[in-house]
């Protein structure tokens, strides 16, 4: 029997905030310049990466004429721009503030840098204030290796005050190389994969595989359930 569920943590991009739109909007602004295309298949496997490994994928595998850093400054400027209008997911917004209600701790571990977070979460403060912590492993120096290692995961988990075993967390991604975390570090996950994710390449590695937020059960893991009034 499965151990209750006691600790949440949830990714961000494409999960919480629909930014995963957008960073795909960006990318293939740059690439085109050079002729070429950014397709699904480069984008799951950067995903949830740190920024510059994450970078360093696009321009190996279209072999493009720039540095990471060169790169990068392309990308942020962009960003800039688009980042601070981004919206919720849906659902994320009533899932979280559920949680929080009932005070099931919950914290953020995302691949982002915290200048790219401050963007995103610009027009969100209240929203991100309900989260005790947040782990941004491109800029945290203890997150020596990024998703799909363990490390974002095993990190966040230790820094609530508890610092509950991995089977009371339940991990909440959208992207293949964050279940691949969480199951390294042998926290169960709820997969809310996108629409051109093939999902039989991770269902084995998920406790539960959902179209959207708006679909998540808590009491099928031993949560509070929503209010209905």
């Amino acid at each position: 029997m499965s151990a209750p569920i006691s600790h949440i943590i949830f990714d961000v991009d494409g999960l919480l905030l629909d930014t995963e739109r957008l960073y795909t909007q960006i990318t293939q602004d740059i690439v085109s310049k050079y002729g070429k295309n950014f397709t699904w298949a480069i984008k799951s496997r950067q995903m949830g990466k740190k920024e510059t490994e994450a970078s360093k994928i696009i321009i190996d595998e279209l072999e493009l004429p720039l540095t990471v850093e060169e790169y990068l400054a392309l990308a942020h400027k962009e960003q800039e721009v688009l980042f601070p209008k981004v919206d919720f997911m849906p659902g994320a917004e009533k899932l979280v503030r559920h949680f929080h209600k009932h005070n099931i701790p919950i914290a953020i571990a995302t691949g982002s840098s915290q200048h790219l977070m401050d963007l995103k979460t610009k027009n969100h403060k209240d929203f991100f204030s309900l989260f005790l912590h947040s782990v941004v492993s491109t800029d945290d120096p203890e997150v020596k290796h990024g998703k799909p290692a363990p490390d974002i995961f095993i990190i966040c988990a230790k820094r609530f005050k508890e610092n509950p075993i991995p089977e009371k967390v339940l991990v909440f991604e959208d992207a293949p190389n964050g279940v691949d975390a969480a199951h390294a570090a042998g926290m169960r996950c709820v997969w809310v994969p996108h629409e051109e994710q093939d999902r039989n390449t991770h269902k084995d590695k998920c406790s539960l595989v959902l179209d959207s937020l708006e679909h998540f059960v808590p009491e099928h893991f031993g949560l509070p359930p929503f209010d209905f009034l």
